[in-house]
């Protein structure tokens, strides 16, 4: 009885046991994938998508400032008054001059050196009273209504050529001239060069704090010399930069002792 217990058992046993193998084996083997059927050649192109009218042309028409996110500048108005000043003398270290400004005495210079690859460009603003003696040599003139020649009977090529413009309310002139005999015409030029000698000055101080501060002193006595000469558009403009040169410990102290004496000289001279 017992043997025929422990058969029965055994045979269970090795019955279990090829079902294990049979099931090892049967996940073991890899499925054939079944391949699908390709797809037909105009399913594989991609859909053309085709523009509503007036798209393609809304594209176009938006400039590339605006889609690059550059904002847009504002136009001028055509209306407002605009006065240009143009320098020119080859033979000059600073060989080309371009002052613009509206009706306040706001705009920009535009200048050109022999040590610089391009064009440099500053904002300008005059002072009150440098727009004043400015506005009035161009009344005087009656520019835009003129028609006269402000060239004198001689030239003097040393002295480069004046080009002056203004536009306004649609209208424009523009005149040239190397040296007048008109009082007005050849005032103005004056006032227009005195007011970029003091922004070429300020520009030139302002880069020497930043990158070459040893060479101030060499420019605060040139600013001296300017105002001396009276060859500044307005020397009380420069007030708060000497007042600020005498306090930079960028400027050597000879620079400084020197601002101090010339910041003295001015506040005098406004009393």
């Amino acid at each position: 009885m017992r043997f025929k217990l422990f058969a029965l058992a055994h045979a269970a046993a090795l019955v279990l046991a090829g079902a294990a193998v049979d099931s090892r084996g049967q996940s073991a083997s890899p499925r054939k994938a079944t391949p699908r059927p390709a797809p037909a050649a105009e399913q594989r192109q991609p859909k053309k998508v085709s523009s509503r009218p007036g798209e393609e042309k809304a594209a176009d028409e938006v400039p590339a400032s605006v889609r690059a996110g550059i904002p847009a500048q504002p136009r001028e108005d055509p209306n407002a008054s605009r006065y240009v000043y143009e320098f020119r003398q080859p033979d000059f270290v600073v060989y080309f001059i371009h002052i613009e400004h509206d009706d306040v005495g706001r705009g920009h210079i535009r200048f050109e050196r022999r040590s610089d690859t391009e064009q440099l460009t500053e904002p300008l603003e005059l002072s009150q009273s440098a727009l004043a003696r400015i506005r009035g040599r161009w009344e005087a003139l009656g520019f835009l209504d003129s028609q006269a020649n402000y060239q004198g009977e001689r030239t003097y090529p040393s002295q480069g050529q004046t080009r002056l413009t203004m536009r306004r309310g649609g209208r424009e002139r523009t005149t040239e001239f190397n040296y007048s005999q008109n009082k007005d015409a050849q005032g103005l030029a004056e006032e227009y060069r005195r007011a970029a000698e003091q922004a070429l000055l300020v520009f030139e101080i302002k880069v020497a704090l930043e990158s070459q501060p040893l060479e101030t002193p060499k420019l605060i006595g040139r600013l001296e010399s300017l105002i001396e000469r009276d060859y500044l558009s307005d020397r009380q403009q420069l007030v708060p930069l000497v007042r600020e040169l005498t306090q930079d410990e960028r400027v050597p102290l000879v620079g400084r002792n020197h601002a101090v004496r010339l910041l003295e000289k001015l506040e005098k001279r406004a009393q």
